[in-house]
């Protein structure tokens, strides 16, 4: 009798999992980032994850490398955001393995999720290109172990864009050397007609 309950509760389980969006997030979830698994609450905050871009800068169409570090996972919702606005923002190129584009914001590609609850882990690489208009990002993510056990919130360290003012301090470099530059040249010119004259 304890056997057939036991299948029974296991069969329950495997089947709950499976028809609470194993093939992906909603698009429901693209705001709050929480998963629809029927009022199970996310676990709490510090995740045993961190996202980790590959730089701590961006320029405009230069692709960004980005990591889920922690224990291997199957559920994944990731995004790109800046400042206080809930829209997904950026481009995220080709899925890796077990994952697809979720249109958020209006942006076919404007987060990933799993396609499936096949394992992820540290050497699923996520990649994104900034937009023109974004002078700062995060990348945000709810990780989901499995149904019941999910974190939202695994939030990057903010990312800034690179670029601005180089040229001005290139400017200014190149005028602290020509000055000096110059007077030397002034000063030898000088001692090349004084010795010519008193030849």
């Amino acid at each position: 009798m304890m056997d057939a309950v036991f299948f029974g509760a296991v069969v329950v389980q495997v089947l709950t999992s499976a028809l609470c969006f194993p093939n992906g997030a909603p698009t429901s979830a693209c705001v709050d980032m929480m998963p629809r698994h029927g009022g199970t609450l996310p676990q709490p905050n510090p995740a045993p994850y961190t996202i980790q871009p590959s730089n701590t800068t961006f320029q405009t169409g230069t692709p960004i490398t980005v990591v889920i570090k922690g224990p291997d996972y199957g559920g994944v919702l990731l995004e790109a955001r800046s400042g206080s606005d809930t829209n997904a923002i950026g481009t995220w190129q080709t899925p890796p393995t077990n994952t697809k584009f979720l249109a958020c914001s209006g942006n076919q590609q404007g987060a990933i999720t799993h396609a499936n609850i096949n394992i992820k882990n540290n050497s699923t690489l996520y990649t994104w290109i900034p937009p023109a208009t974004a002078k700062s990002v995060f990348f945000m993510a709810t990780v989901a172990q499995q149904r019941t056990v999910f974190w939202v919130n695994v939030k990057s360290p903010t990312l800034t864009q690179s670029g601005g003012g180089t040229s001005l301090d290139v400017n200014s470099s190149a005028e602290r050397i020509a000055t000096p530059v110059l007077m030397l040249l002034v000063v030898l010119l000088a001692n090349v007609q004084c010795f010519a004259a008193s030849q």
